[in-house]
């Protein structure tokens, strides 16, 4: 089965956790708006007359349109051994998913507390109280839930035991951005999630994903995507530094 991926092309944002599980599972994929006329199609199938998606990302699959990034996620667990096959142990990777999703949505907020249409420039005294927040008791309470489950009943290598589900890779899509937006709190704290930081590793060291993260496919994290890193959002007093570009569709 051959896939086409459609997603802005120049940044990570919600695609990331698309690309992460199509690479792992070793298909065929086109990341079509990265390609010559690629956009053009991608804003011509958002407005096609059966199943039109509400934004990227959206997979066109033997006929299917899947949207919604969850969605994807789900189609291609069931489809390419990246999620149990029993009803309850599909369902509880499909609500680890969903977890990360919130999350993800968080950290969104936190340079557009306001609206998506502004510049971070013009929210910024909210984002900063946003990402106090956020920093303070929104990270360690989620990181603390998913070293909670790597440590329960006992240590295991990934979220359902000893099998890498597309859950797993969304994790480390999500530290990784985490590392990025927040360094100094990420350099402070992530010694206290030692299970997840191995989790982490041993993500990024399987043999597909650490040669997709080499490669060129890997677009960098940047101001442009949800994970975004701006020192202000890191400090105490209400100094900005560092680019202020406008809402990009992440």
């Amino acid at each position: 089965m051959s896939y086409e991926l459609f997603y802005w092309p120049t940044i990570q944002g919600r695609g990331e956790f698309v690309r992460l599980a199509l690479e792992e599972a070793g298909v065929d994929y086109v990341d079509v708006a990265r390609e010559s006329g690629g956009m053009a199609r991608m804003m011509a199938m958002m407005d096609g007359p059966d199943y039109p998606p509400f934004a990227p990302p959206f997979l066109k699959a033997n006929g299917l349109i899947i949207g919604q990034t969850t969605n994807i996620l789900l189609f291609l667990g069931q489809h390419h051994g990246l999620a149990p096959a029993e009803e309850a142990g599909g369902l509880w990777v499909h609500q680890l998913q969903l977890t990360i999703a919130d999350v993800v949505t968080e950290v969104h907020d936190t340079h557009h507390p306001i609206s998506t249409s502004l510049y971070y420039e013009d929210q910024r005294p909210e984002a900063k109280r946003r990402s106090a927040d956020f920093i303070e008791t929104r990270i360690p309470k989620f990181l603390g839930y998913f070293e909670g489950i790597l440590g329960r009943p006992e240590p295991k290598d990934f979220l359902t035991g000893g099998t890498l589900t597309y859950a797993d890779l969304s994790l480390f899509q999500l530290v990784e951005g985490l590392r990025y937006a927040f360094p100094a709190t990420m350099a402070r704290i992530d010694a206290g999630y030692p299970l997840l930081g191995a989790l982490c590793e041993r993500v990024a060291k399987r043999p597909r994903i650490a040669a997709y993260l080499a490669s060129k496919r890997r677009l960098p994290f940047n101001e442009e995507g949800i994970f975004r890193h701006y020192p202000a959002l890191e400090k105490q007093d209400d100094e900005a530094t560092g680019p202020t570009p406008a809402q990009s569709p992440d």
